[in-house]
């Protein structure tokens, strides 16, 4: 495959560093931001990468490499790079007006018989992941955590209403921006997501990862990310039901362990 992928928005910066090209990203020497990825029989790694524009202002963005990292499925039983697939996926939300990372580029090769891919997504350096929200959670002013539990709610509106299950729909991969009292949220790490097939217990599954790592917000909070997802004023026989799949499907996990 060399029909590479690179976004209108970032195109004439990474011309101007001559790195608009597959082979030009794959040699850049650039350190590693935690230990690469050897799982799945290949290797995966992510580095940080910062450009000056013609303006002399810095954007900076997460390139990611990986050799014969692959996912296999009914579609790709002989595997796929996982870029390739999180690519995809990122088109897709993009297509569906699910607020996400941004892809700036994306190519493949095979290189001395090996898949080689590699994936580039504008940094989110203007938003914090929840976990480090939740972290703050008791100092955080009521007006900001209120703030942030409506975005996450109605990202997670959006996404299920989009059709999507994220699938892996744990704190650290929901960014957050708080700017003048108004929050937004965002999702990353898009590898695992599919569509919803399974209605009410695929959106529980969504939720209930969510609801499960997230520490610090009291039970009225919760009760309020519940109503905002639901798009509801109080609790009614939906919200109860929902809420219901969610506890059970809690239960069902802890009795397992």
């Amino acid at each position: 495959m060399k029909d590479d992928f690179l976004a209108d928005s970032a195109r004439a910066l990474f011309a101007q560093h001559g790195l608009d090209r597959f082979d030009a990203l794959w040699a850049l020497e650039l350190d590693h931001v935690d230990a690469p990825n050897t799982g799945r029989g290949g290797w995966s790694s992510v580095s940080r990468l910062e450009l000056a524009d013609a303006n002399g202002a810095v954007q900076a963005f997460y390139l990611k490499r990986q050799i014969d990292h692959l996912s296999r499925s009914l579609r790709h039983p002989l595997g796929e790079a996982t870029f390739a697939r999180e690519f995809r996926n990122i088109r897709r939300y993009q297509h569906d007006d699910v607020p996400a990372l941004e892809a700036v580029f994306f190519g493949q090769r095979r290189i001395a018989g090996k898949v080689c891919a590699l994936l580039v997504t504008r940094a989110l350096d203007d938003h914090k992941p929840l976990d480090r929200w939740l972290a703050e959670w008791p100092a955080l002013p009521r007006a900001t955590r209120r703030a942030i539990v409506d975005a996450v709610a109605g990202l997670a509106r959006t996404l299920h209403g989009a059709g999507h299950l994220h699938n892996c729909l744990y704190p650290k991969h929901l960014f957050v921006r708080v700017d003048g009292g108004r929050a937004t949220a965002r999702l990353i790490d898009l590898e695992k997501t599919r569509r919803i097939v399974l209605g009410t217990r695929d959106r529980a599954r969504d939720l209930d990862a969510l609801n499960r790592h997230t520490r610090g917000p009291a039970a009225t909070e919760r009760l309020r990310f519940l109503l905002r997802y639901l798009g509801r004023d109080s609790l009614d026989d939906a919200a109860t039901r929902l809420a219901d799949h969610i506890l059970r499907r809690r239960h069902r996990k802890a009795a397992r362990r």
